[in-house]
C-alpha cells in the first residue's frame, strides 16, 4: 500500500496550483497521442503514448487488438493509470494488429489513436526515415515541428556537404535543408546558396509555430541566391560574394553582400517574409578580428518575451561584441522587437557568450530571459546581469538543485593563453550569484550537470580535467562517469542516463544500449541529430543517422515504466530545449522542474494549446 502511494505522489502530473497558473497563458502546440508501437520478440510488443498538458492527470486509459480475422478484443483487463505504455505479451504470429487507444472520459471510451504492426515487420528498437540526399551531403543537425497542424511532429534536416570552421580557410558547399514526414515523404527543400558558408557556426535555424496558426515555420540566415521549397531565389541569383583569394586572410568566406532573415513556410518551404539580417557585419574589427571569425558566430533561439506569444531570438557575437535581436512574426512579415548590442569589447556584457544558449523563465516573472553563455538578457531587451566568467563551451540551465529555489545554471569556461578565471561554474540563474567554481584558470571543454544517480536527489556535476563528480554543494561524493558529452531519459526511473555517440550508459553500471548501424554527428562531440521526446511517453527519442547515410533512425526505449508525466515538449523550458539543441555546439535539453529521484509534485503549466484549423 506504501508502494502504491508513493509512485501515485510521483507519477501524478500538474495537479497543484502554482504562481504560473496566475500568470498569462503561453501559446504551444496542440499534439495528437503519439501512439506508437515496437514489435520487441516475436510474441511481443510495447506501446507508448502521450499524455498532454490538457489532460486530467489521472486520465484512464485501455487499449483494443484488432486483426482480419478474429476482429477487436480488449486487450487491458484493467484500465491503464500508471505511466502511458503497455506490454502486449500475446501478440498474434503472422497477423496485421491494429491497436486502438482509448481514453476514459465521463464513463465513456472515447477513441483516441490507432497504431498497426504489420505481419512480418522486423524485430527492431528504431523507425527508421529513408533520405532523399543531394549527392555528396551527410544528415546534420534536426529539429521537429509540426508542420501541417496534424498533432504529429515533422523532421527538418540540415543537410551537410563540405564545411569549415570560422577559423578554418577555404570554400565549402552550399547549407540545404529537407522537411520529411515521418514516414519518409520529402517535404521540401530549401538551398541557402553559395553566400551561406556551411559550418556549425553559421546557419542556426529555428523550427517553430511563430503566428499561432496552429502549424510550425522554418526560419534561418539567408542571403542572395538562397533557393526556397518552391524554387523561388531570393535576391540576385547571380551573386557570388565568396572571397575567392587563395592568399587572401579571408579565403572562402563572405565578407560583403547583403545578408536576411527569412521566414519559410513550414508546409511548403516557400520564403514568406525577409528582411535584412540585423545587425550586419558592418566592419570585421567591429567584433574583433579583421578574419570574420568572431563577424559570423550566430546563436538563435525561441523565447516567449510577453509570457504569452513566441519571438524569435537571432544573435551574432560572443567572443567580443554581442548582438542578440528579438523579432515577432504575424504570419505575413517580421517585426523588430528589440536589439540588445554591446557595440564593442568593453561593455561589460562583451565576451561573455557560449557557443550555445539556453532560455527559461529565470526571475518568475512569466516571461523568458535569454540565459547567454555567462550573461542573461532580460524579456524587455536589457541586460539582467553579467557574471564576467567569460566564454564557454557547454550550458545546463535547470532545477538541478532540488533543495533551493529557482534554477541553477552550470556552465563550463574556456581559459586559453592569457585568459584566467573559473574553469567550471554553477550560478544562481535569478541573479547570477556564483555558487560554486572549480578547475581555476584551466581550459575546461567539456561538462554535464544532470540528475543521473537513482540513489541520490539532485544533480551531480563533472567535467573533463577532473576524476569526480560533485554533489551541488560542490563535493566531490564518486568517479566521475567516463561519459562527458550529452544526456537522455530512457530507462525506466526517474534519473537521467548519459549519451555519448551512438551508445547509453547508466551511471555506475556501463553501457546499456547501442545503436548498432548508425552513428553520430558533428565530428569528436559525437551528438545525435536529435534527442527529443517527440512520441509515446515522456522518455527521450534518439535520432542517429545510418552509418551508410541513407536513413535517419529513430530510437525509441521499450523499457516499461510506471511513472507517468506530461509530455516533456508540453513542459516550456524544455520545449525550446529542442528548438535550440541544434544551435552551434548541441547541448541535451533540460525541464523548467527538477526531474529526478526524490521529485515533488509538478505544478501545472499555464498553456493554451493551438490546434490547426483549416
Amino acid at each position: 500500500m506504501l508502494q502504491f502511494s508513493i509512485i501515485r505522489f510521483l507519477t501524478i502530473l500538474i495537479i497543484c496550483c502554482s504562481m504560473s497558473t496566475l500568470l498569462a497563458q503561453r501559446q504551444m502546440e496542440w499534439l495528437d497521442r503519439g501512439f506508437v508501437g515496437l514489435k520487441t520478440s516475436s510474441h511481443s510488443a510495447f506501446l507508448s503514448w502521450r499524455l498532454l498538458a490538457s489532460d486530467d492527470p489521472d486520465l484512464r486509459f485501455i487499449i483494443y487488438r484488432k486483426t482480419p480475422d478474429s476482429g477487436k478484443e480488449l486487450l487491458t483487463t484493467q484500465t491503464l493509470v500508471q505511466g502511458t505504455n503497455y506490454i502486449d505479451s500475446s501478440l498474434i504470429a503472422n497477423r496485421d494488429i491494429e491497436y486502438q487507444l482509448y481514453s476514459i472520459k465521463g464513463g465513456k471510451e472515447v477513441l483516441e489513436d490507432t497504431f498497426l504492426i504489420k505481419s512480418g515487420q522486423e524485430i527492431k528498437n528504431y523507425f527508421e526515415i529513408p533520405l532523399k540526399l543531394p549527392t555528396g551531403y551527410t544528415a546534420g543537425d534536426a529539429s521537429v515541428g509540426d508542420l501541417d497542424g496534424d498533432g504529429q511532429y515533422e523532421l527538418i534536416v540540415h543537410q551537410v556537404g563540405k564545411g569549415h570552421d570560422n577559423s578554418h580557410l577555404g570554400l565549402t558547399d552550399e547549407p540545404i535543408f529537407q522537411a520529411y514526414r515521418l514516414d519518409g515523404t520529402l517535404l521540401w527543400e530549401i538551398n541557402l546558396g553559395m553566400n551561406i558558408r556551411e559550418g556549425a557556426h553559421y546557419t542556426q535555424f529555428m523550427v517553430y509555430d511563430l503566428d499561432g496558426d496552429g502549424k510550425a515555420e522554418f526560419v534561418c540566415k539567408t542571403a542572395d541566391g538562397t533557393k526556397d521549397g518552391i524554387g523561388n531565389v531570393l535576391g540576385n541569383k547571380d551573386a557570388d560574394y565568396r572571397d575567392k583569394d587563395p592568399k587572401s586572410i579571408t579565403f572562402g568566406k563572405i565578407v560583403q553582400g547583403p545578408e536576411y532573415l527569412t521566414v519559410f513556410n513550414g508546409l511548403t518551404g516557400e520564403a514568406i517574409s525577409t528582411v535584412d539580417y540585423v545587425p550586419g557585419r558592418g566592419t570585421a574589427n567591429s567584433w574583433g578580428d579583421q578574419k570574420a571569425n568572431r563577424a559570423d558566430r550566430y546563436l538563435a533561439a525561441i523565447a516567449y518575451l510577453d509570457g504569452k506569444k513566441p519571438s524569435l531570438i537571432m544573435c551574432r557575437g560572443y567572443y567580443d561584441r554581442t548582438a542578440l535581436v528579438a523579432w515577432d512574426f504575424d504570419g505575413k512579415k517580421l517585426n523588430k522587437r528589440w536589439v540588445f548590442d554591446t557595440e564593442d569589447a568593453d561593455h561589460p556584457y562583451s565576451g561573455q557568450g557560449f557557443h550555445n544558449l539556453a532560455v527559461a523563465d529565470v526571475d518568475q516573472d512569466g516571461r523568458d530571459e535569454i540565459i547567454y553563455g555567462s550573461m542573461t538578457v532580460d524579456d524587455d531587451g536589457k541586460g539582467l546581469y553579467s557574471s564576467g566568467l567569460g566564454h564557454g563551451d557547454a550550458l545546463h540551465v535547470s532545477d538541478l538543485d532540488p533543495d533551493r529555489a529557482g534554477l541553477e545554471i552550470f556552465a563550463i569556461h574556456e581559459h586559453k593563453g592569457s585568459s584566467k578565471g573559473a574553469g567550471v561554474s554553477l550560478r544562481d540563474a535569478r541573479n547570477g550569484d556564483l555558487l560554486f567554481s572549480e578547475s581555476i584558470d584551466e581550459d575546461v571543454t567539456r561538462g554535464v550537470a544532470a540528475s543521473i544517480d537513482p540513489n541520490h536527489r539532485g544533480a551531480y556535476m563533472w567535467w573533463l580535467v577532473r576524476d569526480s563528480v560533485y554533489n551541488m554543494q560542490g563535493i566531490p561524493v564518486a568517479p566521475r562517469p567516463k561519459f562527458v558529452n550529452f544526456l537522455i531519459w530512457w530507462d525506466g526511473d526517474l534519473s537521467r542516463e548519459l549519451l555519448d555517440d551512438n551508445k547509453i550508459e547508466k551511471y555506475n553500471e556501463g553501457v546499456i544500449f547501442q545503436a548498432e548501424g548508425a552513428t553520430s554527428i558533428n565530428g569528436t562531440k559525437r551528438t545525435p541529430n536529435l534527442s527529443a521526446d517527440i512520441f509515446g511517453d515522456w522518455r527521450e527519442e534518439l535520432i542517429l543517422r545510418s552509418a551508410d547515410n541513407k536513413s535517419l533512425r529513430i530510437y525509441m526505449s521499450s523499457i516499461p515504466t510506471s511513472f507517468r508525466f506530461t509530455t516533456l515538449m508540453h513542459d516550456p523550458v524544455y520545449r525550446l530545449g529542442i528548438a535550440w539543441q541544434n544551435v552551434a555546439y548541441n547541448q541535451p535539453p533540460h525541464t523548467g522542474f527538477y526531474l529526478g529521484p526524490g521529485m515533488k509534485l509538478v505544478p501545472k503549466q499555464a498553456l493554451k494549446l493551438v490546434k490547426y484549423r483549416e
